[in-house]
């Protein structure tokens, strides 16, 4: 199991490091793990599955995926 820096997910989905944290407030993103007091990072799994969850919705018809 590897944990992304927020940087590297930034890099990962094409999306600002700002965006991804309010997506994740909002519950459309996966939520962060908190490593240390000031470290946080994500899943790399469950980054994974999100991108595939927006390309299935996407083939779909649809927007994006929660």
């Amino acid at each position: 199991m590897r944990i992304l820096k927020a940087q590297e997910v930034a890099q990962k989905t094409s999306m600002s490091v700002s965006n991804i944290r309010r997506m994740a407030r909002e519950g459309n993103f996966p939520q962060p793990i908190t490593l240390t007091e000031k470290r946080c990072g994500w899943l790399e799994t469950e980054v994974d599955e999100w991108i595939s969850n927006c390309v299935r919705k996407h083939h779909a018809g649809g927007k994006y995926a929660k």
